[in-house]
């Protein structure tokens, strides 16, 4: 019989659409299985309507056989059919969908949802074979059609002897080269994890015979093939069921099995959205951190299906980057996919869907803070920080959202608090939330200020990780009350006649202060007499925005290591003090000793503020001299 051309206007088109469409070889499978389920979605729904179509759901499947040694691939069906003009037209003619045009007649009005659109996906089979043969008998029909290619050569169609309705496909392997490995799509292995991987959802039963190997009965060293006909598709998705109807360990078998966790989820979340933008999510907050989390390697992003079939495995526009820790998927018919089904061709769709599912992670982390305590700082413990680089990102755009979910230890019990419980119980008057930053909350709470800030009653925020006060400036204010670095010149919590006092000895004793101040160096803004202390002789303070703390993070910066800002410090010496009345003494009879005493004065006020000392060997060669 004549080879018949593509009805295409050059064979450019159909090498585009073989070598340039996907992205993945592999998609080839899940375009094929996605054909068929259309196949039978038609028959279907012509059952429903047709008195002469007697078959059940249950009657209905797609069967994949692999045969290595004649190195084949076939995927068979038994829905609508073909006839001969309906061959010509949906294979012959590239582009050419025959699901589009019945969902634009008919099942559009239907409840039958049909997967296909375009009518490209078929000729990814080229991909990963050189020949592709295609038999089709339609329901009802006398006769039975063979369509035949081998690619751009065009196409031969002639009368073939089948049985029974539906269609079968057979892909001739491409022979494996030093690049590609073809014949891993014979692997029984391979093709389960395809179909798991991308139709898992498929309404009808995708089912393969496979074989193993096992032990003989009554034998110990001899071994038997066992052939299974195994269904390789779940069918139903876990998310289409009703919420009363799948249990806490389906799942977390579902989440380990799809997510690839050994724990299961701290909380599931299912949502379910008609209107603007129709979809189902179903979301897994983990319970703890994956290893690689805080790393460039790690990829977030929610599978993303259409109609139970996998289109992205991480589609990243779902999730913003503060809840990138959230797995699962969603599942809409509303997408508009592109033509190799891989990505959408609009975004604006992705966009209404992200933003629901950002507001339901939201809801779900606040109801879980109010009802579940220790469930939610267990969570924190694992993605608090996440949160916080979600305030300090994009100059502060989501702190609204995320504000009430931040947690900080609190000088209160040690316990965390969120800020909304910090304002909740200030004193009467107070308009600042005090926050210290350290190491460690032990450390913060050793420090001078933090020491003289608790002694008037007032409650300081401890930071302790290197986003924490980049987040707390991003936010500024909380129910009006703004943050204060209690370790800053800002701090206000002496009374006015404390504050005259500190003035009027400042003023008094600025030729000193300027001596100490020089005989430091330039590591020291100024020296100055302060009275918010505590019970310590010296600590560390700044001028300005910059903290000790933002300095010592962004030092740690790839580049900065030398050029990074800092901060301007300033050394505060308690007045109340015996060492105020020292320093004054030695100005006037031994001012090279309280040059010394400075340079002393400021290692240790170093050390109490958490920072090392710059010159270890100069400060105890200091401390001895002035022991002997």
């Amino acid at each position: 019989m004549a080879k018949k051309q593509f009805k295409t206007e050059s064979k450019k088109l159909l090498d585009m659409m073989i070598n340039s469409i996907y992205t993945h070889k592999e998609i080839f499978l899940r375009e094929l299985i996605s054909n068929a389920s259309d196949a039978v979605d038609k028959l279907y729904y012509r059952s429903l309507t047709d008195n002469g179509v007697i078959l059940t759901r249950g009657d209905y499947e797609i069967r994949i056989t692999p045969d290595k040694e004649a190195r084949t691939l076939t995927i068979a069906d038994n829905g609508c059919g073909m006839t001969r003009e309906e061959l010509e037209n949906n294979l012959g003619t590239i582009a050419k969908s025959g699901s589009f045009d019945f969902k634009r007649t008919e099942g559009e009005q239907s409840e039958v949802d049909i997967i296909g659109q375009f009518g490209v996906g078929f000729y990814s089979a080229f991909m990963v074979s050189d020949r592709i043969t295609v038999e089709s008998r339609s329901w009802g029909a006398d006769e039975a059609w063979r369509w035949v290619s081998e690619g751009v050569d065009g196409y031969v169609i002639e009368p073939c002897e089948k049985e029974t309705n539906g269609t079968v496909i057979t892909l001739h392997i491409k022979p494996d080269g030093d690049d590609e490995k073809y014949g891993e799509y014979l692997d029984e292995w391979r093709i389960e994890e395809l179909v798991k991987k991308y139709s898992d959802y498929i309404r009808y039963p995708i089912r393969m015979l496979t074989s193993r190997e096992q032990l003989k009965e009554g034998s110990k060293d001899e071994y038997e093939t066992v052939t299974e006909d195994k269904t390789l598709n779940s069918m139903v998705p876990l998310w289409k069921k009703q919420q009363s109807e799948v249990t806490d360990e389906e799942y977390a078998a579902f989440y380990r099995e799809k997510f690839f966790d050994w724990e299961a989820p701290a909380k599931v979340i299912r949502q379910k959205s008609e209107g603007t933008a129709t979809f189902e999510a179903l979301l897994f907050i983990p319970a703890h951190a994956p290893y690689n989390f805080y790393t460039k390697d790690y990829e977030k992003g929610l599978q993303l299906y259409s109609n139970g079939v996998m289109i992205m495995d991480k589609c990243k526009d779902l999730l913003p980057d503060y809840y990138s820790f959230v797995h699962g998927l969603v599942d809409s018919a509303d997408l508009t996919l592109n033509i190799s089904r891989e990505t959408l061709q609009h975004d604006r769709q992705l966009r209404v869907i992200a933003k629901a599912v950002e507001k339901k992670i939201t809801a779900e982390l606040t109801k879980m803070l109010e009802s579940e305590r220790e469930k939610y700082e267990a969570f924190w413990r694992a993605f608090g920080m996440q949160l916080k680089y979600g305030v300090y990102a994009d100059y502060g755009a989501h702190k609204d959202t995320l504000q009430d979910l931040l947690l900080f230890r609190s000088s209160n019990e040690g316990k965390y608090v969120t800020l909304a419980e910090y304002t909740e119980r200030v004193k009467e008057g107070q308009n600042k939330i005090y926050y210290a930053c350290g190491e460690t909350a032990e450390k913060i709470a050793r420090l001078p200020q933090v020491e003289s800030v608790k002694s008037k009653g007032y409650e300081v925020l401890y930071l302790t990780d290197d986003i924490d006060e980049f987040a707390v400036k991003m936010l500024r204010e909380y129910k009006d009350k703004q943050f204060s670095n209690v370790c800053t010149d800002a701090l206000d919590i002496a009374s006015d006649e404390e504050k005259e006092t500190v003035k009027e000895e400042n003023t008094k004793n600025e030729e000193i202060l300027k001596f100490m101040k020089d005989s430091i160096g330039d590591a020291v803004k100024a020296v100055r007499f302060a009275n918010t202390l505590g019970d310590h002789a010296v600590g560390l303070s700044t001028e300005g925005e910059l903290s000790l703390e933002m300095e010592r993070v962004l030092s740690k910066m790839p580049g900065n290591e030398q050029g990074a800002p800092k901060a301007q410090t300033v050394l505060e010496i308690n007045l109340s003090h015996p060492i105020a009345a020292k320093v004054k003494e030695l100005y006037v009879t031994d001012r090279d000793r309280l040059a010394n005493y400075a340079k002393i004065l400021w290692a240790q006020a170093r050390l109490v503020s958490g920072m090392g000392v710059d010159d270890p060997a100069a400060y105890s060669d200091l401390v001895c001299n002035l022991m002997v």
